[in-house]
């Protein structure tokens, strides 16, 4: 490999990544294309599939850098306090959860056409760390709850990713999905991504 290579690819990975960020703000994961993130960059658009085969590859790093944000945070938390009362996690916890909106709505809503469509080398490295944010998590509760028991931890854990998948849905109505809503009677409480966190984590501790 040549001088400089490995910087470049990762210089042109994170270009490519940061585009597709820019694009799912305001379109849709089904409505981006390869071409539409291309044009966001600063080299050719064919460049793209030497760094990414498929645009759910290119959705799928950026998911994997939500999340080692996501660890960073976690971590920086668990570091800077001593101990914290459960009052005082679930307020942080929930502040931490709340800058990542775009983590949560990948999960939500596009994480089977990422995966589907990506090669296992990139899929398995996603995984490692969904496997490192689940660690931080058990790291941050044994430090601040110590009466907590393995399985405490692990049911903790597997309450609280499921409920993230769901978490975007139902602080993220579109504008089409709450007139239909107000139509069919449904009623509508209108909760923030921090809100709801603080609220659940407030009762599973």
């Amino acid at each position: 490999m040549p001088k400089g290579s490995e910087q470049l690819t990762h210089s042109r990975k994170e270009e490519i990544i940061n585009a597709c960020a820019s694009l799912y703000e305001t379109m849709g994961f089904r409505d981006i294309t390869i071409c539409d993130i291309g044009k966001k960059t600063s080299f050719t658009r064919t460049s793209i599939y030497n760094y990414f085969q498929t645009k759910e590859e290119i959705f799928l790093a950026l998911l994997e850098r939500e999340h080692e944000a996501w660890i960073t945070d976690i971590t920086d938390m668990t570091e800077q306090n001593d101990n914290m009362a459960p009052d005082d996690f679930a307020d942080a916890f929930a502040k931490i959860l709340e800058k990542r909106s775009c983590m949560l709505k990948l999960m939500s809503m596009n994480l089977y056409d990422m995966e589907g469509n990506c090669r296992m080398e990139n899929l398995v490295a996603f995984k490692k760390v969904y496997a490192r944010a689940m660690k931080a998590v058990k790291d941050c509760l044994e430090k601040f709850f110590s009466s907590m028991t393995a399985r405490d931890i692990q049911a903790f854990i597997y309450m609280l990713f499921p409920f993230m998948f769901g978490l975007y849905p139902y602080t993220s109505a579109t504008r089409k999905q709450k007139e239909a809503m107000e139509i069919a009677g449904v009623p509508q409480v209108p909760y923030t991504i921090y809100e709801l966190t603080k609220q659940f984590l407030r009762r599973l501790l």
